[in-house]
């Protein structure tokens, strides 16, 4: 065999391994996909909001569905609220625009289903994708909300039972006001070194952060905030660099 039939076969099986690889790959991303969660400060919706623009669509306080601007109309979510772990089923009923802090808008309805903190609403939003699983023990429904129900899928996912209502009080000692926003995480420290120097050249935020999660995880991080003004404030000023999926994560 000489030389330049040497290299044809090599990198004919070049070729046909990197084929081999980005179909493989491909197929992993479709198979393993991670299904959309965000935890943040919700909006719980109010007349006036719309009135005076802002939230520029009108939502049925009564109904279980919300606004959040990552997720495609009808999708079907689980609410769940952090401070306290109630958690229910809702529907994303539409595009609106509202708050870039803010990862959704809430009708009335769920924030009190949820006991939400009208002064700390936060929440994590689970996407329920076709492979998840809904189980629901006697849930309060609607003939409207039937129809959600039975829609839903069924894995790892529950709600208490809507119906009963919990007449004593408990007393609980209330964690301080203290979150970080996490910006995005990487596989490499010398990526995520990257991504603070562009958030110190673009934006007016001077002391980003990064944490090692894990040898395979490196977080770049806002905060810690001690009250809401200032991680609002930091939240909108990388906003403008556009990240899909910027998070609020509670310190421990």
């Amino acid at each position: 065999m000489n030389f330049k039939n040497f290299l044809l076969i090599t990198s004919f099986f070049f070729i046909i391994n990197c084929t081999a690889g980005n179909i493989s790959a491909n197929k992993k991303d479709i198979i393993f996909k991670d299904v959309f969660s965000n935890k943040g400060f919700a909006l719980i919706y109010n007349q006036k909001f719309h009135e005076n623009g802002l939230v520029s669509k009108k939502i049925d306080e009564r109904s279980l569905t919300i606004f959040q601007r990552n997720l495609k109309k009808n999708t079907l979510v689980k609410i769940t609220n952090i401070l306290n772990n109630k958690s229910l089923i809702a529907k994303v009923v539409g595009d609106s625009s509202y708050p870039l802090f803010n990862n959704s808008v809430l009708s009335k309805r769920i924030a009190e289903e949820l006991n939400l903190n009208i002064d700390e609403p936060y929440i994590e939003i689970l996407e329920i994708s076709k492979n998840s699983m809904f189980i629901a023990k006697k849930a309060k429904t609607f003939d409207e909300e039937k129809n959600v129900a039975k829609k839903a899928p069924v894995k790892n996912i529950s709600i208490n039972d809507l119906n009963e209502i919990n007449v004593s009080k408990s007393i609980s000692i209330r964690k301080k006001f203290s979150y970080k926003i996490k910006i995005a995480d990487f596989y490499y420290k010398d990526t995520a070194k990257i991504l603070i120097d562009r958030i110190i050249n673009e934006t007016k935020i001077i002391n980003p952060k990064i944490k090692k999660i894990n040898k395979e995880k490196y977080r770049v991080y806002l905060g810690p905030f001690k009250d809401i003004n200032s991680l609002q404030k930091s939240f909108n000023d990388i906003s403008i660099l556009e990240f899909e999926n910027i998070e609020i994560i509670k310190n421990d």
